[in-house]
């Protein structure tokens, strides 16, 4: 049997990983392209050398562990860095989902969700079967950034501004979750999704 790919993407705020934590609580394996990102760049890693040449040797600090925010504010801060981030970063977080994709398939699961921001446009695109949006307005995100992560409105601004465009997202998905409401509605609409996806992928088994 096969196991199809499904993408939970969205920009930085929209509360795409709410929706992944239920699937999860659903019974459904389900992978956090976020937490790869940061397995992939923990000391040890073939990534970090390449990251300091191009971002600078300071991005580690003196035992070899990688100053997140610094590099974030340097990648971030201009199109080509957030280009050059993924560049690096991003062959081998594939890499690493692509197992556990396997991994899920080997159980016996009809379905995998992936929840990260990066995959409209990237190389995990081609491997998704169906991509589900979950979607917000950029002052309701910027808000959950700011209470999140500890940062200005101008730097979850800079952040969101890096991102892949709304536009560019509602084009390639196949589901949208609007979440700008209460969690109870977050739910019932994501639940609805998820009927959906399983019925569907069924149908063309």
């Amino acid at each position: 049997m096969s196991c199809a790919l499904i993408a939970i993407t969205g920009r930085s705020g929209s509360g795409k990983s709410q929706v992944r934590r239920l699937y999860e609580s659903q019974g459904w394996p389900v992978c956090d392209a976020d937490l790869v990102a940061r397995q992939v760049l923990e000391p040890g890693s073939d990534c970090l050398p390449l990251l300091q040449q191009r971002f600078g040797a300071d991005i580690l600090d003196e035992q070899g562990n990688l100053r997140r925010r610094l590099l974030a504010d340097r990648a971030f801060a201009t199109p080509e860095g957030t280009a050059d981030l993924t560049s690096i970063t991003h062959p081998e977080i594939l890499r690493r989902i692509l197992e556990q994709h396997r991994q899920a398939e080997k159980a016996g699961s009809p379905l995998f969700f992936v929840d990260g921001a990066v995959i409209v446009g990237y190389s995990l695109q081609p491997y998704c079967r169906r991509i589900v949006l979950v979607r917000t307005g950029d002052a309701v995100a910027c808000q959950r950034i700011c209470a999140r992560d500890g940062i200005s409105p101008e730097a979850a601004q800079r952040r969101l501004d890096a991102q892949t465009p709304l536009p560019v997202l509602e084009a390639a998905a196949d589901y949208i979750i609007d979440n700008d409401r209460d969690p109870e509605a977050l739910r019932q609409r994501a639940l609805e999704v998820l009927e959906q996806i399983v019925r569907e992928v069924a149908d063309e088994a």
